[in-house]
């Protein structure tokens, strides 16, 4: 009986970690930690200056952030949330991906007009690849054998060679690429244009553009239909698309590039993470300082979660 009681003391009293949304907040130079199931902010963190990309580590044991203003990546603690050290990042990192062998950060560093390769485990800086001007999207390859920088002034997105961490090829955009990611098994390359307010996308083999979604928001004028951030769904069969000052998300059908829903969320949205079961969207709010959730089955906001000023990035933890 006390071995009982002792048992289940022990299980009582152990932490018990619930899945988490991280979301950088720009001008408060926090993160805010939404609980996923509450659809709370149980915790705030504080950052260096200006956090803005955000990710973990394959194991959840470290959370990688872009301090813009601080030119430096802060390595966390994912539990605690303590800064446990920096990383060399060259200047102003905006947005950075991790490659997926849990070591490289490729960095975007929009005022040096370079992607900084960085080794997570020597803190060091392994190269340095000279892109075009303002670099800002980010993105790896699911083999880790292609890397792309998308650059918004020079309109293009390069591609990378992780291996001789070369450029081989460069591809025109639409004006100020922001973001980019491979899809359906990484066969294809998506890129978001927030000026030209497309979406180009790739064929991966060939770096040829093979299709160019538009987006239509009824009652919104096509100077503020801006799309930024993307993410494809578990199930790979929609895109959801961030259009910044539109206050919209749009859902693309990702076999046919097709707009097939507009979503009203907050003010000046920018980009967004899954719940770690793919129910639920969270997007990031920048003018409204909230973040809304956003049923993906109905592909209609559920909740508005006030954050710090101007969210920017987020990452889930499971």
């Amino acid at each position: 009986m006390k071995h009982l009681l002792l048992s289940t003391a022990l299980l009582l009293a152990a932490p018990t970690w619930a899945s988490e949304v991280w979301v950088t907040n720009e001008k408060d130079d926090t993160i805010s930690v939404i609980d996923v199931k509450t659809l709370k902010v149980v915790r705030t963190i504080p950052t260096g200056e200006r956090p803005r990309g955000i990710t973990f580590s394959k194991d959840f044991k470290y959370v990688y952030v872009c301090a813009s203003d601080s030119d430096t990546v802060q390595v966390l603690d994912a539990e605690t949330g303590e800064i446990l050290h920096d990383l060399p990042s060259g200047e102003d990192p905006e947005q950075f991906v991790l490659h997926p062998n849990d070591k490289h950060l490729y960095i975007a560093n929009e005022d040096d007009a370079v992607t900084t390769v960085v080794d997570t485990e020597t803190r060091s800086v392994i190269a340095q690849i000279n892109v075009g001007i303002e670099p800002e999207g980010m993105a790896v390859s699911p083999d880790g054998k292609i890397a792309i920088t998308t650059s918004e002034t020079t309109n293009m997105a390069h591609w990378i060679d992780t291996e001789t961490r070369k450029l081989f090829a460069n591809t025109l955009v639409d004006s100020r690429p922001r973001h980019a990611e491979f899809l359906k098994d990484g066969s294809e390359l998506w890129v978001s244009a927030e000026i030209g307010g497309t979406i180009s996308i790739f064929d991966v083999e060939t770096q040829t553009e093979k299709a160019k979604i538009e987006f239509d928001v009824q009652g919104v004028h096509p100077d503020r239909v801006q799309p930024v951030g993307f993410e494809t769904t578990f199930d790979g069969k929609f895109v959801f698309v961030a259009l910044g000052p539109s206050n919209h998300l749009a859902v693309v059908d990702a076999a046919t590039y097709e707009v097939v829903n507009y979503i009203l969320v907050g003010r000046r949205v920018w980009h967004m993470a899954y719940s770690p079961d793919g129910s639920q969207l969270f997007t990031t709010n920048g003018v409204s300082g909230d973040v809304t959730v956003v049923d993906v089955a109905s592909q209609k906001a559920i909740k508005s979660i006030k954050v710090g000023r101007f969210p920017w990035g987020a990452a889930t933890k499971p």
